[in-house]
């Protein structure tokens, strides 16, 4: 099963941090050899600026996302992932 990761990079959640999410979640993936088992895309604006940076994780929206938080979000979805 393919978890499916949405990074907004609307130029508030880019300006508060999504750059360096997207390149530590690129870095997780990489580290846990979990490359070919993610859709991973952007999103111009995700409508949440206000709590920002925000990524989606099969749809679950996170809010104030961190690179230190990434791990975590992603370690409980391919949690979430095993159960199929």
């Amino acid at each position: 099963m393919m978890v499916k990761i949405t990074v907004c990079m609307g130029s508030s959640c880019f300006s508060r941090g999504n750059r360096r999410n997207l390149d530590a979640i690129r870095a997780w993936l990489a580290a846990h050899g979990r490359d070919a088992d993610v859709q991973l895309k952007g999103c111009r604006c995700g409508s949440k600026c206000a709590v920002g940076p925000n990524i989606w994780i099969d749809g679950t929206c996170h809010s104030d996302v961190t690179p230190e938080s990434v791990g975590p979000l992603l370690e409980a979805a391919f949690a979430e992932d095993t159960r199929a």
